[in-house]
């Protein structure tokens, strides 16, 4: 199609003078006709081209697209799901016939409870005052209330999952975390819930695991970290009391367990001294026993083979071991009629006269 360019300069300047002047003769506009008569000069082959060209472009950028390395695509044919595709360069039929939507899988996505934030981003919920205080606000096990904040961290795992199973993934997200750590607070005393976080966040964790995968949000818990807990405000100076209360009770019962663990021992080991003291004496009168009955035995066995020799040896030893006991002593012969009326029986005579009868009896 040829375009008349000077004449229609021409026009747009009469058009500008006549407007900056004002007044009614202002030249009128081409009119359609003379617009359809030039499109009439177009020649056919040039509008084949644009029209080529047009669906080339159009079907190009709607059928080829590009995948980041943290997305995966999720391809949708009439609105049902098809396929997921991997990063790079995919292919897809044009749009109205497939829709491929972009999930960032390996982007960790955060969202907190019972604190509060100056900024907001896109992964990042700023509590406001209320609900957090409300969100945090618990009862323990041993029933008193605990300020527990937490934050969940999390990522897409399933991307159908998360696009088609559940309306809002982030809305049951936070209600069962929320249902998950008061049940997990609810079962532990407040010295528990305040000393023990880690132990806590990580049941937490695995209860908020299975709820959502029972929910198939096609999400993963990455991690779930419990800040600082502690007790309101308004009842925080009577907390602290008890706990001095405990504190000291705790160390009475210390002392307490020392001063056993002193006592009882010394006394356990002076009963184990004097049982094996017994036991030993036991020992000994059993062996002393046991000797003089073997002792008395062979005796007898020598007696039972001669007996008038072992009574007479009896009666030799058992009298050694009396006369030197008795003192003075007089031995008279039983045959003997008359007594001199002074004899000398001193000790040395008496000690002879012993030793004579001793012999003349062997």
């Amino acid at each position: 199609m040829n375009w008349d360019w000077e004449k229609l300069r021409q026009n747009q300047q009469k058009f500008e003078n006549k407007r900056e002047g004002g007044g009614p003769n202002m030249p009128i506009p081409p009119q359609m006709d003379e617009l359809l008569k030039k499109f009439k000069d177009f020649k056919l082959p040039g509008i084949f081209l644009v029209v080529i060209v047009l669906l080339v472009l159009f079907f190009g950028s709607s059928t080829f697209f590009t995948i980041k390395t943290e997305e995966v695509g999720v391809i949708q044919r009439f609105g049902k799901y098809k396929r997921i595709v991997q990063p790079g360069l995919n292919f897809k039929l044009p749009s109205g016939i497939e829709k491929v939507t972009k999930v960032k899988v390996k982007r960790i996505y955060k969202e907190e409870f019972g604190l509060q934030s100056d900024s907001v981003t896109s992964n990042y919920r700023a509590a406001s005052e209320s609900s957090s205080q409300g969100s945090s606000l618990m009862l323990t096990g041993d029933l008193n209330v605990a300020v527990v904040p937490w934050i969940v961290q999390y990522k897409i795992s399933n991307p159908s999952d998360y696009l088609f199973k559940v309306k809002d993934v982030r809305a049951i997200l936070r209600d069962m975390s929320e249902a998950t750590m008061r049940t997990v607070v609810g079962d532990r005393s407040i010295n528990e819930v305040i000393s023990k976080r880690e132990e806590i966040a990580l049941a937490a964790k695995d209860m908020l695991q299975k709820e959502m995968d029972s929910a198939e949000s096609g999400i993963k818990i990455v991690n779930l970290e419990m800040k600082k807990t502690n007790v309101p405000g308004p009842v925080q100076s009577s907390f602290n009391e008890v706990n001095q209360a405990i504190q000291e009770k705790e160390q009475t019962i210390y002392k307490a367990r020392e001063e056993y663990n002193k006592a009882v021992p010394l006394a356990r080991g002076e009963a184990k001294r004097v049982i094996k003291d017994a036991e030993g004496y036991a020992i000994d009168r059993i062996n002393r026993a046991q000797g003089d009955a073997t002792k008395f035995l062979a005796v007898y066995k020598a007696y039972a083979l001669a007996k008038d020799v072992t009574k007479k040896r009896l009666y030799l030893e058992s009298m050694l071991e009396i006369f030197p006991n008795l003192g003075p002593k007089y031995i008279i012969d039983s045959e003997q009629k008359n007594l001199l009326p002074f004899l000398n029986m001193g000790t040395g005579s008496s000690a002879a006269l012993q030793n004579s009868f001793l012999k003349k009896s062997e």
